[in-house]
């Protein structure tokens, strides 16, 4: 059976930072102000673009300074969510900061360093770890590098981890650890009050057969040396500001059999999974616009029409990819509710969703595309400064891989 998906995340910001110095002598590391906010707001602002929608940070050292950033980084971003934060009275280890957390924790939750950044696709880590047969108690991200030299280094086979060993010579590739981990709260059991989760708690993990890995490419950053922060304060939002695939819902995402408000209704577009995860893959949002006058025609409220949107995204992440947010207009004009009677400018042709999704991303309109099957959609994508592309139809795959291939790059 298939594990629920995974919706917290926590973070390991508790560090004391000493190789930056004065820079942390009253700041914690993931406070430090990177791209115009805290280091810590890109690592979230990332994690919600996969279905996270709260987060527990694992704080101790300067715990006091790191609550007022807290305030900081949730102003910038996308999405609402929950921050809950554990301090531990005394050094402990990432182990024993884990393990004093326990009662926050969710029964599946990611886990994070605080300090560094894998712009991976994090959706195949997600949707390897809800196939994971029940005796996997974890699964953790990997990097293979040809020079691991720097780094301790993991033994993987057939997908399962199975041994930690010491630094390789220089030059000599290597799989590395990259400090992201989709955990069972059982893991708990297994951690002592003040250990190391990745000297003490994962080696055990390995040896008796309860941890996988999942290989992942991408650029990574970690800002514990002054030399690396300040390659993050000039790289880490130029990455980050991807550009992004807009998406209409019916008739692009799932046949449009009029109205669509439930599950038992939605029927799949050949491919559109396949184009989201390809999307994701290269780097880009995507975010899905989609028109909602079921709502104003009292066929399905707007508790179903999110819902169903939770649905069709968990799915999606299930294949490989991501719908990073999603806009509904539920307003009509003529609407039979009166509640929902009148003009819009989230309704399309109107650009609203299109420009808040924008807004609410920090997106640059001429780096996105729109896909829609109606006149309407590429109206709205014109409105707001946007690319528009009529879909005819037929596999969503092979219509958007070709567009995605003319923008050409991804993230950055």
């Amino acid at each position: 059976m298939a594990r629920a998906p995974i919706r917290q995340c926590a973070i390991l910001v508790g560090g004391f930072g000493t190789r930056l110095g004065a820079l942390t002598a009253t700041t914690p590391k993931p406070a430090l102000e990177v791209g115009g906010r805290p280091f810590l707001a890109w690592l979230m602002r990332e994690w919600q673009r996969f279905g996270i929608e709260e987060f527990v940070l694992l704080a101790g050292h300067l715990s006091d300074a790191l609550t007022a950033a807290v305030a900081a980084a949730e102003a910038t971003l996308p999405r609402p969510t929950t921050i809950r934060i554990s301090v531990e009275p005394a050094p402990a280890g990432t182990g024993g900061a884990l393990r004093h957390a326990a009662s926050l924790l969710a029964p599946e939750f990611v886990l994070c360093n605080g300090d560094s950044l894998f712009d991976a696709n994090l959706a195949a880590l997600l949707a390897a770890r809800a196939a994971d047969p029940e005796p996997v108690l974890g699964r953790m991200l990997l990097r293979a590098l040809p020079d691991a030299s720097r780094y301790g280094v993991v033994a993987l086979r057939d997908g399962q981890v199975t041994a930690f060993h010491e630094r390789p010579a220089p030059g000599e590739a290597g799989i590395i650890n990259a400090g992201i981990y989709a955990l069972d709260r059982a893991v708990l059991d297994r951690i002592a009050p003040v250990c190391s989760l990745e000297r003490d708690v994962l080696p055990g993990l390995a040896a008796a057969g309860a941890l996988a890995g999942s290989l992942a490419d991408g650029w990574f950053i970690d800002i514990g040396v002054p030399e690396d922060l300040a390659r993050a304060r000039g790289e880490v939002a130029a990455r980050l500001h991807r550009p992004a695939l807009f998406l209409d819902r019916d008739g692009v995402l799932n046949h449009d059999h009029g109205h669509v408000g439930t599950r038992d209704r939605w029927d799949w577009i050949d491919g559109a999974r396949g184009a989201i995860a390809a999307a994701t893959a290269r780097g880009w949002h995507v975010f899905v616009v989609t028109n909602q006058s079921g709502v104003a025609r009292g066929m399905y409220d707007e508790a179903a029409v999110r819902d169903l949107l939770g649905w069709v995204g968990d799915a999606v992440r299930a294949a490989g990819g991501t719908i990073d947010d999603a806009r509904y207009c539920p307003f009509h004009p003529e609407a039979p509710l009166p509640a929902y009677r009148q003009a819009s400018d989230w309704r399309k042709p109107e650009p609203g969703m299109i420009l808040d999704l924008i807004r609410a991303w920090n997106v640059d309109p001429a780096r996105c595309l729109l896909v829609g099957d109606q006149p309407t959609d590429v109206a709205a994508a014109a409105a707001a400064g946007v690319r528009g592309h009529l879909f005819p139809g037929g596999d969503l795959t092979a219509f958007v891989r070709p567009l995605l291939d003319a923008a050409g790059g991804g993230a950055g």
